[in-house]
């Protein structure tokens, strides 16, 4: 076949590395594939599998962490909860842009946003033996149900593509039935579909955590890119939508990877509703000595895990939250790159046989982010993958994700303008090589 990448070399390095039909690949799998195809073709390969940043960080943070170690904070450790500048930045941050009033001394740095979701699940197993399985609402990022095969809880997911709105709730409220879930786990907007959450759906996502006496973990790791309102402005409405105006069992992964382009520092908050802070729970009284959730966050779980979170990346963190709500830094301005990139990919991708998988937010278009999901008529999602590899696109497959639809994620972090004639080139190629009639 006549495929931009020498169909040979592209189908022996597939076999070679043992990837099969892709239904154990995973996306480092992908990405090593890629780099071993643009080796032996000498032709790029289009990087969307990997949701990795693909924007330069801000000046601002660059300046903070280095002014920071220059005044020696490399030489002392930090306190495990947080330095006091990163406590009262985060808990300003969430007043500003979400709207709701967390205390300092509960929002609680760690080492990117997957050392916290760590932390809060096992911190959901040990004070709550007696609910020993965790839900998911699906498609989300497998690493957290991975997070939960390490520590030993069991999880269970919900697949959104059929559940929106009240229907989402019943179904929720049915698999709540039966007492044995500690916590809901959810980002948004969601990690790959790009689905929104509005806030009567959080709403009653938070009355069932109040009913059902559970813990809601938002994971925010996109923080405000619904790009269909501006949520840039800090103390005013539009705020970013949350479960916490509903409910005080909750707890808010705020990311500096994706809004704040800070990935590689590893820099995260974990922001624990006051309420829950401070709540004791038996089982970590007993077992522990501490039973107040967010003191053995604090002084057990991140103490054992690293001993609190790299001095200087806080400072880091605390001053790009500092400058978005003094309003003298717009956070999102950079990222809505993100959302240019992914209208135009669509619309090469929809106008060459694609369709959307996850297509629409209660009716109402997807916005154009960091991520989207698509499908090719006639295949599954792992016949997909592969395919789209001999035409030099790496993407990665929706089961992996918990979805139960067919379907790749798209993710538009290390597309370049560059790239634009070429992916529509190979998109079309692909288009006419495939299509029925």
């Amino acid at each position: 076949m006549n495929t931009p990448l020498d169909y040979s070399i592209v189908t022996n390095a597939i076999e070679e590395m043992g990837l099969g039909d892709f239904s154990q690949a995973t996306i480092r799998d992908i990405q090593s594939l890629s780099r071993v195809l643009e080796e032996k073709t000498g032709q790029q390969v289009i990087h969307l599998e990997m949701g990795v940043p693909g924007l330069n960080p801000s000046a601002i943070a660059l300046k903070a962490e280095q002014k920071a170690l220059n005044e020696g904070c490399a030489t002392i450790y930090p306190p495990n909860g947080g330095i006091p500048r990163i406590k009262q930045a985060a808990s300003q941050f969430v007043k500003a842009f979400i709207g709701v009033n967390i205390d300092p001394l509960c929002c609680i740095p760690t080492t990117g946003s997957m050392q916290g979701t760590f932390a809060t699940f096992t911190a959901w197993h040990l004070a709550m033996p007696e609910k020993d399985t965790v839900l998911f609402i699906h498609p989300g990022f497998p690493v957290q149900t991975a997070q939960c095969d390490v520590i030993g809880l069991k999880h269970i997911g919900l697949d959104i593509h059929d559940y929106r709105g009240d229907a989402l709730i019943n179904k929720l409220e049915e698999l709540l039935a039966g007492g044995n879930i500690c916590g809901i786990v959810y980002s948004n907007p969601n990690n790959p579909s790009w689905v929104c959450f509005n806030e009567e759906e959080l709403k009653g996502i938070g009355q069932l955590a109040n009913k059902h006496d559970l813990i809601i973990l938002e994971d925010l790791a996109y923080f405000a890119m619904d790009f269909r309102r501006d949520l840039s402005h800090p103390f005013q409405e539009p705020y970013q939508a949350t479960v916490a105006r509903y409910t005080d069992n909750y707890i808010l992964a705020i990311s500096g990877s994706k809004a704040f382009s800070y990935a590689g520092q590893r820099i995260g908050v974990a922001c624990i509703s006051n309420k829950l802070y401070h709540r004791v729970y038996p089982a970590l009284h007993q077992h522990f000595g501490v039973g107040e959730f967010g003191n053995f966050f604090c002084n057990r779980l991140m103490y054992t895990l690293s001993s609190g979170t790299t001095h200087s990346v806080q400072h880091a963190m605390a001053a790009l939250m500092e400058a978005a709500c003094d309003g003298t830094y717009n956070f999102l301005d950079d990222v809505k790159e993100y959302g240019r990139r992914a209208k135009y990919m669509k619309e090469v991708l929809l106008s060459n046989g694609f369709y959307l998988v996850y297509d629409n937010d209660l009716g109402s278009p997807l916005a154009d982010g960091f991520y989207f999901t698509v499908q090719y008529p006639g295949m599954t999602d792992l016949q997909l993958t592969r395919q789209l590899m001999y035409y030099g696109i790496a993407v990665f497959p929706l089961d992996t994700m918990g979805s139960n639809e067919q379907g790749v994620r798209i993710c538009t972090s290390f597309f370049s303008k560059e790239q634009e004639p070429l992916f529509k080139e190979r998109i079309e190629a692909f288009h006419r090589n495939n299509q029925t009639t």
